[in-house]
């Protein structure tokens, strides 16, 4: 390094005397005319270690004119670097002197430096470096450095060590490190020193290395260096290093040090290892208010908050056990399992030793009662502090956030920016996530613009609740458009952005995204596979689905509950119920979630045995069950019309305060509703205090399915005039209602309301209820014209729809091109070819009847046999067409025999047109008199069924002359009879049908 380099910048050179060993004259003279005034001609001086320490570079704002003063001492010192004041040391023309000034001895009358004597200049200097330190001012202490050097004072061990305790609590490390490698003579206190500045700084890893480095050099460290580096340790989870530390304060005999004691107890606690920390503070001999209230932090850092009430009983010092930290250490650890009562208790001891007036007291508490899910507790404590911090703030507004108080916590960020607080990204990303949770886009919106205004538009957690926010809320475009203007992605990002493709329209873009992640190499987690099997179940997509359970079996989540709620969600919405049962055997623990899942599953799909069976182990072993476990286990019941089960059901949701959820209570009226007693699904809806749609269209289409068409219509009429706006499912049950009872017009006029007055566009579903109005009226003209102009591509259900009308009617040659449909679209169901077949038997045309089941049979398709079913006693009794299996058939035919009899003298003649099947007249009656609803009403008439209503399911639609046939018997028993077909509810009461024989 040439001279001309260091007269060019001297300020900028940082240690460039220390590296040289003999320094060129010229260049220590240029450096001190610099520094302390001296003309470079005058200069005759050779550098000591005291001028060698001013070497250390200002590259700061603090520059050489800081030391240039006037007579009179200036404080006021502009740190700000003025190019026009700092000139080269060879353009100041005369030399400058620093004049700073320093208490005299006593009994002394000279001021100035010459007149302190070394000891007491040394101390100043050391005292006045203390004071720079506590308040941060690293340049004023820069100047106080610069004035030591150029006084010409020797440091002392002291002043070395205030010159490291300055700079490390400045944060200029590298100085105070500096400083320390010019020391001659390198005492543990120095040492200890220097690691207590990285420490605090938060640099563990070189804290240690600079222990190390000590010892190496055989400096034998005493408590507080062994305490310091502890502190290291837990900065930075080195458990095993501080475990060797632990070792050396035994070996060299300070274990039973406080600060040893609780900084051992800290990196226990910071490493999960309380057992360790426990033993550290039973060893200690007196244990003091540092250490207990280190042993309390741990436990509640690891959120052992019972270990924490333990602890805290055990403290006798009442001084002790009752300060201000102390309570709000406990109150941080009842908040870590929820122990609202006991955080009640501390909160009166807080109150009876006045600690509740202290704000940090104020703080805990708010945190405790929000985190035992109190939020209006928290809110009271809030409302007593008269400044709050963001951190309160943020603490109660996430609370009310949590408790599901959406429009509360808005209404109190609103106050909060009133009273002048800014907000941080902790406040804004709860923001976000209630606007989120209550659907209000412009709310959120609102938010977003917050963001922006206190410029944490950036800031990467703010970022990933509007992520989510946007995405969920159906905004695609604005929550890709954040996610591409991010810097850096984590794992949460990508969870965010894959959070609202659960729609039919979206979830295609999933496997796109996912893959993306996985090429930029990040690692899914558990809230990646709920996302995304939560798109494959709304796509039904199981292939996609089943490789992102290999993913999840690769990644080692296959045992996790959450993910393992979402692989079985996904595999019974595709229909594969035995993958749900094996992944469902494999759960390391199931919670309530998992158990609903799997009953929800098994209900959706027509299994309800299955569900009925799974909800009693699941009580069995001892899980509680929620609203929606009862809802769906309902349903369950509701699909094989198990009264009985469904009545227990709802006996439990009684006796659980459940029977006014929502819920629960649309399950049990649709529940009641679907076992044929529409009477008490009716006094169910009416008594409810409150309704909603769900509710409405429930008792809708429970009205409908059993013929009461008027009181559909009518609770439609009273839903709008309530305020209540009608969906899709709503006009599925009005347009049904109008065809069972034949109302054309009526029918008409709302399917065309739908989109004319409420926006919404007729589903396929909503065609084929058309259909079946126009058809069931014989309306086929209407019904080929709607099918032309319909919007939609007429699929399955359409055509069915018309297959059936045209076999009511005997249209052959519609019902031949709606079955020649059906036989493209769907092949394989069997239906479509009976239709046709009993439209030809209906006809007489035999052949083609013939043609029709040889087609059957050469594609080998069977037609599903008539079941009927019925339940006594809490079982079920199913009965087939010619049903010979049952134990008392002798006795069910000779009741059939009997009734024959009854039905024959109040007029009932077979009609032997409804047996499709070419055989003799004799033989199409006792075909007839051993159809499988037949059975199962001779069944319920000898088991004397209890409650005066016999109820019987069928499968199929029911025949017509079992129609009439029941509709006779009604009128020669006392008892109201209720057959369920395929398509409705028929209520058989004194020779009358409640269908009015339209169907």
């Amino acid at each position: 390094m040439t001279s001309r380099f260091l007269f060019t910048d001297v300020m900028g050179c940082d240690f460039v005397t220390m590296q040289m060993r003999s320094p060129p004259r010229i260049v220590v003279e240029g450096i001190l005319s610099t520094f302390c005034g001296v003309h470079r001609r005058c200069s005759t001086f050779y550098p000591t270690k005291n001028h060698l320490l001013y070497s250390l570079g200002f590259r700061s704002s603090f520059s050489t004119a800081a030391l240039i003063t006037t007579k009179e001492p200036n404080w006021g010192f502009d740190s700000r670097r003025n190019p026009e004041k700092v000139r080269p040391w060879h353009e100041l023309k005369e030399a400058q002197s620093c004049h700073l000034q320093v208490p005299a001895d006593r009994g002394t009358e000279r001021s100035g430096l010459e007149s302190v004597n070394e000891k007491n200049r040394l101390k100043w200097y050391s005292k006045m470096l203390r004071d720079c330190a506590a308040g941060m001012r690293l340049n004023e202490g820069k100047m106080i450095h610069g004035c030591i050097i150029r006084s010409g004072s020797e440091p002392d061990l002291h002043l070395w060590v205030s010159l490291i305790n300055f700079y490390a609590k400045c944060g200029a490390l590298d100085f105070s490190r500096n400083v320390f490698e010019l020391m001659s003579m390198k005492d543990v206190v120095s040492w200890t020193a220097l690691i207590s500045g990285f420490v605090a700084q938060g640099h563990g890893m070189e804290s240690i290395e600079l222990f190390c480095q000590m010892r190496r050099e055989d400096v034998r460290p005493n408590e507080f260096t062994l305490s310091t580096v502890l502190k290291g340790c837990s900065v930075s989870l080195d458990l095993n290093f501080g475990k060797q530390i632990h070792a050396e304060a035994v070996k060299i005999g300070v274990l039973s040090d406080v600060y040893i004691g609780s900084s051992l107890i800290d990196l226990y606690s910071k490493s999960g290892e309380m057992e360790y920390a426990d033993g550290v503070f039973r060893m200690m001999p007196e244990k003091n208010n540092v250490l207990w209230n280190a042993l309390l932090n741990g436990y509640a850092q690891v959120g052992n908050g019972k270990a924490v009430l333990r602890l805290f009983n055990e403290m006798e010092d009442p001084e002790m056990r009752f300060s201000n930290y102390t309570l709000s250490i406990v109150l941080k650890g009842i908040a870590s399992f929820g122990a609202f009562i006991a955080g009640q208790g501390v909160h009166s001891i807080a109150i009876k030793v006045g600690g509740e007036t202290d704000d940090f007291v104020r703080c805990s508490l708010v945190n405790m009662y929000s985190k035992c899910g109190v939020a209006n507790y928290a809110l009271k404590v809030f409302e007593t502090m008269e400044n709050p911090d963001i951190v309160t703030w943020s603490s109660i507004i996430c609370a009310l956030d949590q408790e599901g108080l959406k429009e509360e916590a808005a209404k109190l960020f609103h106050r909060m920016m009133r009273s002048g607080m800014r907000p941080n990204e902790f406040t804004l990303s709860t923001l976000v996530s209630a606007a989120t949770d209550l659907g209000d886009l412009r709310y959120g919106q609102s938010v977003h613009a917050c963001a922006h205004k206190f410029g944490l538009e950036f800031d990467h957690l703010v970022n990933n609740a509007l992520i989510a926010m946007y995405m969920k809320l159906g905004s695609i475009y604005d929550g890709y458009r954040i996610f591409n203007k991010m810097a850096n992605w984590d794992v949460i990002s990508w969870n965010a952005l894959l959070s609202g493709f659960h729609d039919d329209e979206t979830s295609d873009q999933v496997t796109r995204v996912f893959k993306q992640m996985l090429t930029d190499g990040f690692t899914p987690n558990m809230y990646t596979f709920i996302s995304i099997l939560r798109s494959c179940s709304s796509l039904s997509n199981i292939e996609f689905g089943k490789q992102v359970h290999s993913h999840v079996i690769k990644n080692k989540f296959v045992g996790d509950g959450y993910v393992g709620t979402a692989l079985i969600d996904m595999y019974a919405k595709c229909g594969c119920m035995e993958d749900v049962e094996a992944i469902f055997s494999r759960l390391n623990e199931k919670d309530v979630f998992a158990w609903t899942v799997i009953i929800s599953g098994y209900s959706q799909t027509n299994q309800g045995e299955k569900a009925a069976r799974l909800f009693n182990q699941m009580r069995r072993e001892g899980v509680i069950p929620n609203e929606f476990t009862l809802a769906s286990s309902l349903r369950g019941c509701s699909a094989i019309a198990s009264l009985e089960n469904g009545r227990q059901l709802h006996s439990l949701a009684i006796k659980a305060g459940q029977s006014t959820d929502m819920f629960v209570s649309s399950a049990l009226i649709d529940m009641y509703a679907k076992c044929g007693h529409i009477d008490d699904a009716e006094a169910l809806f009416n008594g409810m205090q409150s309704n909603d749609t769900v509710l409405w269209n429930t008792i809708i289409c429970g009205y409908s399915q059993h013929g009461e068409g008027d009181k559909a219509l009518k609770a439609f009429r009273q839903m709008i005039n309530e305020g209540f706006l009608p969906d899709g499912v709503t006009f599925l049950g009005i347009l049904s209602a109008c065809s069972h009872m034949g109302l054309v017009e009526e029918g008409k006029k709302h399917f065309y309301s739908m989109s004319e007055s409420y926006g919404i566009t007729p589903s396929i579903e909503h065609y084929a209820c058309l259909v079946d109005v126009l058809g069931r009226a014989g309306k086929f003209d209407e019904i080929e014209r709607l099918i032309e102009n319909m919007e939609l591509t007429p699929n399955a259900l359409i055509w069915e729809n018309v297959l059936g009308t045209c076999k009511v009617h005997g249209n052959v040659e519609l019902g031949e091109r709606a079955a020649e449909k059906l036989f493209q679209i769907d092949p394989e169901t069997d239906s479509n070819y009976i239709l046709l077949s009993n439209i030809y038997a209906s006809k007489g045309r035999w052949n083609d009847v013939s043609r029709v089941r040889k087609s059957m049979s050469s594609q080998g398709i069977k037609k599903e046999p008539g079941c009927s079913w019925l339940e006594i006693d809490a079982q079920i009794h199913v009965f087939l067409s010619q049903d010979s299996s049952h134990p008392r058939l002798l006795d069910i035919h000779r009741k059939m025999e009997e009734l024959r009899e009854r039905v024959s003298e109040v007029g009932y003649i077979p009609n032997t047109k409804y047996v499709p099947h070419n055989v003799t007249e004799k033989e199409k009656r006792e075909n007839l008199f051993n159809h499988s609803e037949r059975l199962a009403l001779g069944f319920a008439l000898i088991s004397k069924v209890n409650g005066g209503r016999i109820r019987i399911f069928k499968n199929l639609r029911i025949c017509g002359d079992c129609h009439e046939f029941i509709k006779c018997v009604s009128s020669t028993v006392d008892q109201e009879i209720v057959v369920r077909d395929a398509s409705r509810f028929h209520h058989f009461r004194n020779g009358i049908c409640s269908c009015k024989d339209y169907w």
